[in-house]
């Protein structure tokens, strides 16, 4: 940079006089070099318009530039140290790059990721604010298009740029390797990869370019193992908001990546497979490790198309990463690229989504007893897991003590080794909770299996095990009708034993489901629900006692829509995070959020066990709407109400669009899946359901909304919670105190007698029914004796339940203040 602090201090003078040109103009090309610079730093510190003038004649002028000069302007535009912020760049753009532009047409070697990010600027202003942008767009595109000299042992600036903190900290860490021969031509081909799927095209030359390099396989690993744990910062590139962002690659190094990830599966799609789940896990995981803004979508969902390319063993691994994902990303656009990768490897082995996630489930190291042991000494650190899907790590003593927790000699000897256990059990507990999750699937589904899959992926898993074992199957030869029965070993192999003593052998030929009550007669689901509450079986999730939700003649009335669960008020963030556990998505709703109101959505499991290519796709809509921004004024929702449900569905393997469907089209266990979820939203997030929401006043009561649900009908929830206490109360020290009516528990005191509403556990004392209320301690252990409970799937409220029933039975021994001044009040 040439020039005096004399040039700069005319330079000035002259623009307030207006003689800015004149000054120019009798200059040589160095002295306007000079003034360029000058001109646009004064431009960028104060928008002056006289300036910019002379700026944009001196841009059509060829100057001869150099590089650095070059370099100079374009980072006072984009970068870490730019000179003006993004939305100040854009309302400037055609008063600040042409001069940088043109420098960089006149350099030898321009800043190639500086003149992408200004290109990408440029298109989404042509897009948005008209063609005056245009001419400098296609400018940029022209000089991007130019070939880039390669020089063996020198990467290019463009490869591993300094727009974020991931380029530079990869040139510095792998610079022996950077600097190898064929380097630069295999990462220039590989940053021209801006779309989630590689070409074959493309795939073959990054194979020849891949062949050529030294060291080219363990440079590749180096970077993708670099970026699954580059920590997120704030990234100086151009974003179509005018702003900078936080993430973990610019949109140049992004590119960079995504080429690297489709190049590596080529090369070695075993050593690929873990570095692309890792990949998607962290660059697809919310900014701050939580949230829908993940730090990088677009290498999430190239990770997450690479994972759906993968086949045979690569394939079988990619499936476990697969189905790890959801339970940490949160990014709509990421979570359909895993339904859609899963359904990709599913159609291509030809067998449902939820079927191929079962043929990755990790053993964690448990071998066939679901056991993995440790030796620590003179202890033995035990990992286990157990039925129903209980991970437990214990520690078994010399003497054959077994303790819950590591003893100090341990602890001290030992310590460096109990971390990797701990993380193995939590892990273990994660995988658990999985299966949980994708068996619960399968009962929605219908899938059969046949036996041999059904002993090699369920029962005789070491983790999937543990949980099907706690479950009812079915089990049915060619042409023989369904035999029910709990899981049983026998000499031979597998049985299943039904609730009468007698038991069917798994045969080679055997196919084998899961029990749903809604297929089944109903003297027999009363006569399982005695079995497994007589033999206190808890089952993973609630299956034997699990609601059905037949079509009513209301719902055959209206046709289209199901009306059974509108009209309810909902704590909105429960509600919310209810929906997202079970798997429907969704705009937010409130002021801040996306609107007042909200269409929640859940692609049900697919009826039976038909492949991907085969059947048809049901998805649920549940309608909600905004009530109540609150008082606070945040925006935030924290009220919302219910109405419709729809279904919609559409062609096997995700093609063509989603047609609404009438109720008696949907396949039964598809309408009472869906409405399950609902009821369970409904029953646990209603205000109804807050003992203190009555304290609020008339104005919060919702035309009397919290009165009627708190003691009116009884859903299938509360029927299902009523039988429940219907076998367990007989067997508590309180059964000559108790009675169930119609909607209520009633329970006999010494100073009154009161009623439990089965739905909601709001209590009225009698005989005025007066409302007592009790806040439950949902943390504390129970005021009950310890009952057995056969599910607790339905927000606590059966052991909330029970906890008030014995505490209100010796009502003479409460001493809280809050509740004895209720009770007393009028006797």
């Amino acid at each position: 940079m040439v020039g005096t602090t004399g040039l700069a201090n005319r330079l000035d003078e002259a623009v307030r006089d207006g003689r800015a040109g004149e000054l120019v103009d009798s200059l040589d090309a160095a002295g306007r070099r000079e003034c360029a610079l000058l001109l646009q730093a004064r431009i960028c510190r104060r928008g002056d318009r006289d300036a910019a003038a002379v700026l944009t004649e001196l841009a059509g002028q060829r100057l001869g530039w150099s590089t650095a000069e070059s370099d100079v302007l374009l980072a006072r535009l984009v970068g870490p140290d730019a000179a003006v912020a993004p939305h100040e760049l854009r309302e400037g753009f055609l008063a600040l790059v042409p001069i940088a532009l043109s420098a960089a047409e006149q350099s030898e070697e321009p800043d190639r990721a500086r003149l992408r990010a200004l290109h990408r600027c440029a298109t989404d202003l042509v897009t948005y604010q008209g063609d005056a942008h245009r001419p400098v767009r296609d400018r940029l595109a022209a000089l991007l298009a130019r070939e880039v000299p390669l020089v063996d042992g020198r990467l290019p600036r463009h490869l591993l740029d300094s727009l974020d903190a991931f380029g530079p900290a990869m040139r510095s860490a792998h610079a022996d390797l950077l600097d190898g021969e064929g380097v630069a031509a295999f990462l220039g081909h590989c940053v021209l990869m801006d779309r989630p799927r590689a070409t074959r095209a493309w795939r073959r030359t990054a194979a020849v370019l891949l062949a050529r390099t030294e060291s080219g396989p363990e440079l590749v690993r180096r970077l993708l193992a670099g970026i699954a744990v580059q920590p997120e910062h704030r990234v100086s590139d151009l974003n179509p908001w005018g702003m900078s962002l936080t993430g973990i690659a610019g949109d140049t190094n992004t590119c960079l990546v995504r080429g690297l990830l489709w190049a590596a599966l080529d090369a070695d799609a075993d050593r690929a497979v873990p570095l692309a789940g890792a990949i998607a896990l962290h660059a697809g995981t919310g900014i701050g490790g939580s949230g829908g803004m993940c730090r990088n979508q677009p290498l999430a969902t190239t990770a997450v198309a690479v994972l759906g390319a993968c086949e045979g063993r690569a394939g079988e691994q990619a499936v476990q990463w697969l189905g790890r994902l959801p339970k940490q990303v949160r990014n709509r656009t990421v979570l359909k690229g895993i339904a859609t990768a899963l359904e990709t490897v599913a159609a291509r082995s030809g067998l449902t989504p939820s079927m191929v996630r079962e043929r990755g489930v990790p053993t964690h190291g448990l071998d066939g007893r679901g056991m993995r042991e440790e030796q620590l000494g003179a202890y033995t650190a035990v990992l286990s897991v157990r039925e129903p899907g209980t991970a437990v790590l214990s520690f078994l003593g010399p003497g054959g003590r077994v303790l819950k927790s590591p003893p100090r000699t341990v602890r001290d000897e030992h310590g460096e080794r109990l971390a990797p256990l701990r993380a193995a059990l939590k892990g273990l507990r994660a995988e658990l909770t999985a299966e949980r999750t994708r068996l619960e699937e399968h009962l929605a589904a219908g899938t059969t299996w046949s036996a041999e899959d059904w002993e090699r992926y369920c029962v005789d898993h070491p983790v999937t095990g543990a949980v099907a074992r706690a479950l009812l199957w079915e089990v049915a030869a060619d042409g023989e009708p369904w035999s029910a029965g709990l899981v049983e070993r026998t000499g031979g192999g597998w049985a299943l034993a039904g609730a009468g003593g007698t038991a069917t052998p798994v045969g080679p030929g055997s196919r084998l489901r899961l029990w749903h009550p809604l297929r089944a007669a109903g003297e027999d689901v009363s006569e399982w629900r005695d079995e497994l509450t007589g033999r206190e079986l808890r089952q993973p999730f609630k299956q034997v006692f699990r609601e059905v939700y037949p079509l009513t003649p209301a719902e055959v009335a209206t046709g289209a829509y199901s009306n059974r669960f509108a009209g309810h008020v909902l704590r909105y963030g429960q509600a919310r995070a209810l929906m997202t556990e079970r798997g429907w998505r969704g705009n937010h709703l409130g002021y801040f959020g996306e609107g007042y109101s909200s269409e929640m959505v859940r692609e049900l499991p697919r009826p039976g066990g038909l492949p991907a290519a085969e059947g048809a796709h049901w998805r649920a809509r549940f309608s909600v709407e905004l009530v109540d921004e609150g008082a606070r004024g945040d925006g935030v929702a924290r009220l919302c109400s219910t109405d419709q449900v729809r279904f919609e569905r559409r062609a096997a393997a995700g093609r063509g669009a989603w047609e609404r469907a009438a109720l008696p089209d949907v396949p039964r266990l598809v309408l009472s899946e869906a409405l399950r979820d609902v009821d369970l939203f409904t029953a646990v997030a209603s205000i109804g359901a807050d003992p203190r929401w009555r304290d609020r006043g008339e104005e919060r009561a919702y035309d009397g909304y919290w009165e009627s649900w708190s003691f009116g009908e009884l859903t299938e929830s509360a029927r299902i919670r009523r039988e429940t206490l219907a076998r367990l109360l007989p067997r508590t020290r309180i059964a000559d105190r108790v009675e169930l009516t119609d909607r209520f528990l009633r329970v006999r005191g010494e100073l009154r007698a009161y009623r439990i509403h089965l739905g909601s556990g709001n209590v009225l004392m009698e005989p005025e029914d007066a409302y007592l209320c009790i806040v439950a301690d949902r943390g504390a252990a129970g005021g009950h004796d310890k009952v057995f409970l056969p599910f607790e799937e339905d927000g606590g409220l059966l052991s909330v339940i029970l906890s008030k029933a014995f505490l209100l039975a010796a009502d003479t021994g409460i001493t809280d203040r809050t509740i004895t001044d209720q009770i007393r009040r009028g006797l």
